[in-house]
């Protein structure tokens, strides 16, 4: 190898490098991205899951109080 082959071998050297150090950090940030949306769909089908066992139990028509409450409450709002 003669001075200019070795010359490009280095500068091809430092800017894959350089180019690494760029590009590095998007890779990290899109690796802990994904960790962290794929913690998250977990945790709202675990909740998911818990709700359905509540719910599965519980009334889903509404007491006759809470249907009385919510009709005051739109009539208030229409009245001021």
């Amino acid at each position: 190898m003669n001075g200019n082959q070795i010359e490009g071998l280095i500068g091809m050297t430092l800017t894959l490098g350089i180019l690494v150090l760029l590009i590095l950090p998007s890779l990290l940030g899109i690796v802990r991205e994904r960790r962290v949306d794929r913690q998250i769909r977990e945790a709202q089908e675990a909740r998911g899951e818990k709700e359905a066992q509540k719910s599965s139990s519980r009334s889903t028509v509404p007491s006759t109080a809470t249907w009385y409450a919510e009709g005051r409450r739109s009539k208030k709002l229409v009245s001021s």
